[in-house]
């Protein structure tokens, strides 16, 4: 009896561990073989070798030589995400509260972007917001834009490809968590004489704190990584960090200091990650 019981209390061990060896093989081996290559000597080369120094000025140069394109990166994604939860909480109310019979249709057209590539949909928005595109004529017509004023190759464009891009990760966790919400707990709020913002602001916005937690975690994560964005939108002016680490690997082939741009980037990004999932947790007990 005791083995029976014993084979049970491993059966969900022995679940985990095809995802615990694929996380091992290939998350936590690059992980660990690229911080190894971020203290290599960078006076090395492919055809002569890497010599492992333990250098840690490489991070020193890594920061003082791209600080920049790494502030330029959380600037842009935070921006995007900020947007995209902006744009995002509405569409997600109205697909969970008032969509109805039309609720599956809006959810299809919400991931339909993800049939096609995303290089595919990027380049769409360079066309958008091209010279000669509709949307910048109309503005020009409008005055907000001057007669010779542009938003491709403009940080506008970048911000606008990546709130576009990664809006789908923030509609779909919103939605998840506000369709649980209870409509009771609502309709009490009101028979205690809240009006509609503060039934809102009391009951249906920490209710779906899960979903914009895990919407903006899913949206600035991979902005502040990206690069294509910036390649296809922007101009060198508008370089983030992704398009730095790319031209650091494959161009100039200096591996140590673009392993070095990776690491910063991946402890900067957990360190924030962090602090902000701690500091929501304790705002939705609050």
């Amino acid at each position: 009896m005791s083995g029976a019981r014993r084979r049970r209390s491993l059966t969900g061990y022995y679940l985990l561990l095809p995802g615990m060896l694929w996380l091992l093989l290939f998350f936590a081996v690059p992980t660990i073989q690229l911080g190894a290559t971020s203290l290599y000597d960078q006076n090395g080369s492919l055809d002569t070798g890497y010599a492992m120094t333990w250098s840690f000025g490489n991070y020193i140069d890594a920061l003082s030589d791209y600080r920049a394109p790494f502030l330029r990166s959380l600037l842009y994604a935070t921006s995007a995400t900020v947007l995209a939860l902006l744009l995002a909480y509405p569409l997600a109310y109205a697909i969970a509260f008032k969509a109805g019979r039309w609720k599956n249709l809006m959810l299809v057209l919400v991931i339909a972007p993800f049939f096609t590539s995303f290089l595919v949909r990027t380049l769409a928005w360079k066309s958008i917001l091209s010279d000669n595109g509709f949307v910048v004529s109309t503005l020009q017509a409008l005055h907000i834009l001057a007669p010779d004023g542009r938003l491709l190759a403009t940080c506008v464009a970048v911000i606008t490809g990546l709130t576009y891009n990664f809006l789908p990760f923030m509609v779909l966790p919103l939605y998840a968590s506000l369709e649980k919400i209870d409509l009771r707990l609502i309709e009490a709020g009101k028979d205690l004489y809240a009006n509609g913002f503060t039934a809102f602001r009391k009951i249906t916005l920490p209710l779906s704190m899960p979903g914009v937690v895990a919407g903006t975690l899913l949206t600035f994560i991979p902005a502040a990584g990206d690069y294509i964005n910036t390649k296809l939108l922007g101009t060198p002016a508008q370089n983030m960090i992704g398009n730095v680490i790319d031209n650091l690997f494959l161009v100039q082939l200096n591996y140590p200091i673009a392993a070095a741009c990776s690491v910063i980037l991946m402890v900067v990004i957990v360190l924030m990650v962090l602090v902000y999932v701690r500091r929501a947790g304790t705002e939705e007990l609050v």
